[in-house]
């Protein structure tokens, strides 16, 4: 925030200024004054640095803040020679150099951006691939996490259509992006999600029980039964909670993300923040301001959009005109990358480097993966009703990324079929158990509605309170009777 004073009354208002302040020339940074200057500077932050300079008898009063070191000369890049100098135009972030021909930029170039992958659609390595070699430990973790995650999500799904839990929503198709961005983080790293990664917290030690527990909204859930199910959230992990604000996507977490980040840069850590975001969701304002905050400010985030092709039933046809996602990046000067979003060596190496420029070149970065969702959008939608069958077992089948990371793991040596039944038995064992507790534990009590806002209820929230009970003992048929009230 900056604020300018008129010529004609600078000079009185800086030598008050001064005076207040005991100024004795050049500049002061974080500088205290008394509850008069202030006022004088109708600041509200009072406590934040302040820098004050004099200059031909105008006055600038601004917070403090990192300086660029890229903003400033990134038009350089594409300004001619110093020989044109007298040609170009000096204007603010960099040079512009003029022409006398008319020409309108196209809307989209003749050749589309391309698609990094590691892996064919068999899991067989392509010929001079660049991806950073993954240990047999690594390996078989984020195969044994892809196979974990996806009969989690058979195995609740079927627990909603049961209807013991009262929503669901999976990851089918979409398991590569999920365990292989979360392997290539650390846990230093902030993560902001949209609905479809539950296995990066997966891949970060929540457990079995942890999603249990959330998806039936007993008492052992953080949440403490306030979210709808798949509304995960866990502090210890770095995982910031779930909402659900916005129609299409979630997109609160971008702009959130660039903040975050940018904390994370104040306080040198070396940790990015992580947004995920869906196809859709770039329709939404809070992409393109959280993308060009993140730009402006030179903050440490990756951007992860999932292209699935769909938004529930919007097709990308309808979303955008654009060669996808990876171009939009490039508007706001982002670094971005495209990458087959079911290699899960693929996600892996582009992760990775994404990190690794983030924190050590402090920019964001945006990563497109083309994926497809292979499941209904969730128990509330039926697919079938705007997509052709053939479509989906194309994908659920021919480029399905569990079973291509598999041949790439069994090609290694390090996997095998015994090992596989042994998985995979083991994980739907651990799951029924889980949902067997989740579903006995009790629900958590009604007092927790009113909880966790205020440090003292206010008195219309307690009149709220004593109108709910009143209305549940007038109708006790129309209310669990497993809550405790």
């Amino acid at each position: 925030m900056a604020i300018w004073w008129a010529r004609s009354s600078s000079r009185t208002i800086a030598n008050h200024i001064k005076k207040c302040m005991n100024y004795k020339g050049g500049f002061m940074e974080g500088a205290v004054a008394n509850q008069n200057c202030w006022s004088l500077l109708s600041l509200s932050h009072r406590r934040w640095p302040v820098s004050l300079a004099w200059n031909r008898g105008t006055a600038l009063c601004s917070v403090q803040r990192f300086k660029s070191t890229v903003a400033e000369t990134q038009l350089d890049l594409y300004s001619s020679s110093e020989s044109d100098e007298e040609q170009s135009l000096d204007f603010p972030g960099g040079k512009v150099t003029y022409t006398s021909e008319m020409n309108f930029i196209s809307e989209s170039s003749n050749k589309r951006i391309p698609c990094f992958r590691v892996l064919n659609d068999d899991g067989q390595l392509i010929m001079d691939s660049d991806f950073p070699q993954v240990s047999k430990e690594v390996a078989v973790k984020m195969y044994s996490k892809m196979v974990t995650l996806q009969i989690m999500d058979s195995t609740f799904y079927e627990a909603q259509r049961q209807g013991r839990i009262s929503f669901y929503l999976t990851s089918a198709g979409e398991e590569a992006i999920n365990i292989a961005s979360a392997a290539a983080l650390t846990e230093q790293d902030i993560i902001l999600p949209q609905y479809r990664e539950p296995g990066v917290l997966l891949w970060r030690g929540f457990t079995l029980q942890e999603f249990a527990n959330q998806c039936f909204g007993n008492k052992a859930d953080y949440g403490k039964g306030r979210q709808m199910p798949i509304h995960y959230g866990s502090k210890k992990h770095n995982f910031v909670t779930i909402s659900s604000p916005i129609a299409y996507d979630f997109l609160t977490q971008l702009p959130q993300a660039a903040g975050i980040a940018y904390s994370l840069k104040m306080d040198n850590k070396k940790a990015c923040a992580v947004a995920y975001i869906g196809d859709g969701g770039t329709s939404e304002g809070d992409f393109h301001a959280g993308l060009n905050f993140a730009a402006v400010m030179e903050a440490p985030v990756i951007f992860f959009c999932r292209n699935n092709g769909w938004a529930i039933s919007t097709h990308v046809s309808e979303q955008f005109r654009s060669d996808g996602i990876v171009v939009k990046g490039q508007g706001y000067g982002i670094r971005s990358i495209r990458v087959d979003g079911n290699d899960a060596l693929a996600v892996y190496a582009a992760v990775s480097a994404a990190r690794e420029m983030a924190i050590n070149e402090q920019r964001p970065i945006l990563i497109e993966a083309l994926t497809y969702r292979v499941g209904h959008h969730s128990t509330s939608d039926d697919s079938t009703k705007y997509r052709e069958l053939d479509e989906i077992d194309y994908w659920k089948m021919g480029r399905n990324p569990v079973n291509r990371f598999r041949n790439w793991v069994q090609s290694n040596g390090w996997w095998t079929e015994q090992q596989e039944t042994e998985l995979r038995n083991s994980i739907r064992k651990q799951l029924l158990q889980a949902i067997q507790v989740a579903e006995k534990t009790e629900k958590p009590p009604l007092t927790e509605l009113f909880s966790d806002v205020y440090d003292h209820p206010p008195s219309n929230l307690e009149e709220q309170e004593i109108q709910l009970r009143q209305t549940i003992n007038r109708h006790p048929n129309d209310y669990p009777c497993h809550v405790s009230v």
